[in-house]
Parts: C-alpha cells; structure tokens; sequence
C-alpha cells in the first residue's frame, strides 16, 4: 500500500483515496474533464449578452467556492472524512448555490419557491442517509449524480429566493424552514449513539478522530457553519421589510 493512503472499506469512486495527513496539500484534483467543465461554463457565462458587474462577481465567488469545494484537498480530505463531505456539501448549498442563483440573468418564478424548498429538503435528505451516501462514493456515475443534484436543486431553492426577495414575509419563512429540517438532520447526525457511515469507519483515525467523533463533528458543521448564510439572508430580508413598513407608515410631509 502506498504510505501516504489510507486503507477504506470500499472504493471511492472520486476524489482519489483516502490520503494521509503529511501529504493533503498536494492532494490536489486535476481531473482535466472537471477543469475543461469549469472552464467552459466560464467561458459560455462570460460570453453571453453583458452580464451585470454584480452578476459577475456573484458567478466568480460561486464558480471560486466549487473550485475550493472540487479541485482543493478539501475533494480528497472527503474522503477520509464525513466532517469535510459535509463541509464541502454545505459549501456547494449554502454559499456556491445562492451565488451562481444570483448571477444567472434570469430568476425562476417566484411560485416555485415552496416545491423548490422541498424539493431541495427531500434531496438533502436522501444523499445523507447512510446506505445512499455509501452507494454515492461506490461510482463516478453515482457521485456525480449526489453533487449535481444537491448543487441543482441548491440553485433552483436560491433563485426562487432571490425572485421573491420583494415578498421577504414568505421568503423568510421558506428560509426558516430549511433551516429547520437542516438542523434535524444535523442533530440526527451530530445524535447518533453509533457510526452510521461506512465509507469512513477506516479513515478517520489518522486525524486524530474516531469514526463518531468525526460523524459528530459532521453534524455541527452542517448544524452551525451550515445554516449561517440562510440566517444571513433571513436577517438581511427582515432588515428590508422593517424599512419597507417604516417608509410605509412615516408621515407625507408638505412643500
């Protein structure tokens, strides 16, 4: 076996195996189909009918967070780790997916927020539960499909967000409850008595975790870290609405 892997009970189909502490850093992903994908979505983006400057830097954050989520040792760290799969998930959802919705030159109709929220909650849902996280990481094929989906459906929640920023009451409620089934899945995660992932019952102890350790540790990264920038932007649509309803109510002066 080659020293700087670890062993892992089954294959993991992406991101190479499991690497060893002293050589992360130069674990990085070069897969040049990814790289030619990024690239050309870069070029099709920058290449259409003059984007705003804001569009634009929304579209560079987000396609920089899928770099740091794809091509960073952070790809290969998840495979060692359950903490760093889902910090890398929650990178995708919670901060690449509501920037790259914001580029895009076109929302989605905002009616499309409450089967977006749950069509993102039921997908979150179904890639976290054991047996399917282990099938995810068993395939290219299967792996791809984990990570479009949640980045797909991730995107789609956001744009509805962002369509109907101008209605913030049922926008802050869509939020609040996405955070909310986000927590439960946490807290059924951070809970547990057991590990419940197999991908990472062999891989975790050369980072000074044991399996549950590094399951609890994934919990309250999908718990706290996770959840932030819905909290965010409920804070900043409650902001808008309050001086929404004080231009409302102050008095019309004369002259």
């Amino acid at each position: 076996m080659d020293e700087t892997t670890q062993p892992s009970l089954g294959s993991i189909a992406y991101c190479g195996p499991p690497p060893a502490p002293a050589g992360l850093w130069a674990d990085w992903n070069l897969d040049p189909i990814l790289l030619a994908a990024m690239a050309l979505c870069a070029l099709a983006y920058f290449g259409r009918a003059a984007p705003t400057l804001g569009q634009k830097a929304a579209f560079t954050g987000g396609m920089a967070v899928l770099v740091v989520a794809f091509v960073s040792p952070l790809c290969a760290l998840s495979t060692s780790l359950l903490s760093a799969r889902i910090a890398h998930h929650m990178l995708m959802v919670a901060v690449a997916a509501p920037l790259l919705a914001l580029a895009l030159p076109r929302k989605l109709p905002g009616g499309w927020l409450t089967g977006a929220g749950l069509a993102h909650m039921v997908i979150l849902w179904v890639w976290h539960a054991p047996l399917v996280y282990a099938w995810a990481l068993e395939g290219v094929a299967s792996y791809w499909l984990m990570e479009l989906s949640l980045l797909a459906s991730a995107m789609v929640f956001w744009s509805a967000v962002w369509a109907r920023k101008t209605e913030p009451p049922a926008v802050i409620v869509a939020l609040i409850l996405t955070m909310a089934q986000m927590g439960l899945l946490a807290a059924l995660i951070t809970f547990a008595q057991a590990p419940l992932y197999e991908p990472h019952l062999l891989t975790t102890t050369a980072w000074g975790l044991s399996p549950l350790e590094d399951q609890q540790l994934a919990g309250l990264i999908m718990w706290a870290p996770g959840a932030l920038p819905y909290f965010c932007a409920v804070l900043w649509l409650a902001a808008r609405w309050l001086q929404g309803l004080e231009k409302d109510e102050a008095p019309a002066w004369p002259g």
